[in-house]
């Protein structure tokens, strides 16, 4: 049975990349912040997984997770799927919030990254891991001055280990959203003129939803995907590359 890591996994994402693996008999072990919405998603999954609740963005969190997993089956993959959102010029961004970004966005993609390197490196089996990284990364988008540095290290981060570890087994990639809509990006779209204006930016012609998003992760973490690393696939409608008008 195989056995995936879903960190972030009571966000709009996570879930439902959580209720795709399950469905298909997977068995999960889910970590993020809050026990109570975890218990919440595993009471509306298939079969029993193994819950973590821990603050990923923190040195002693990632060994709380450590912990957890250590009695475990090992990891056939992981979905680092946990993030945060500021939206502010530099001048207007205090230095404790650039922190915070780097902190949910990149420290916390290093400290899982290195969790399941060091598990890959210490059993020896093949494994594959998948980072959130932003098409702000590789876009100039006004006012994504924190989110933008954060992700682009992401990718680096991607590049850097999938070389380290390919000798291992280990699959490193990302996934790089445009808007999709969820719960940490609904304040971006709270109006229909600011729907319709996110729209217009995205060559397909609609914004994101979770499902795209899980259904790239659940393809990059999948033996279909076994001949793929050190990728960053954009999900983002073409905004990413296109212009169409």
């Amino acid at each position: 049975m195989t056995h995936y890591l879903i960190t972030g996994a009571t966000g709009g994402i996570g879930s439902v990349l959580a209720h795709r693996l399950a469905a298909q008999g997977n068995t999960l072990t889910l970590a993020a912040r809050n026990l109570e919405r975890l218990e919440a998603l595993q009471g509306a999954l298939p079969g029993v997984h193994r819950l973590v609740d821990t603050d990923l963005t923190t040195e002693a969190g990632a060994e709380v997770l450590a912990a957890a997993l250590a009695d475990q089956p090992p990891l056939d993959g992981a979905a680092h799927l946990v993030g945060s959102l500021l939206l502010k010029p530099a001048h207007r961004t205090d230095f404790s919030a650039w922190r915070a970004v780097m902190a949910a966005n990149l420290d916390s993609a290093f400290l899982v990254l290195r969790l399941v390197a060091g598990a890959v490196q210490a059993r020896r089996y093949p494994a594959s891991l998948v980072l959130a990284s932003s098409v702000a990364a590789g876009l100039g988008l006004a006012n994504h001055e924190a989110i933008a540095a954060a992700k682009a290290g992401v990718e680096g981060l991607v590049r850097s280990a999938a070389a380290t570890y390919a000798a291992s087994g280990l699959r490193v990639n990302a996934i790089a959203p445009g808007l999709t809509a969820t719960p940490l990006t609904a304040g971006l779209i709270t109006s229909e003129a600011a729907r319709a204006a996110s729209t217009a930016m995205h060559p397909l012609g609609r914004l994101g939803t979770p499902e795209d998003q899980a259904a790239a992760v659940a393809f990059l973490l999948s033996s279909e995907a076994s001949w793929i690393t050190g990728q960053v696939l954009g999900v983002d409608g073409g905004l990413g590359r296109l212009r169409v008008r």
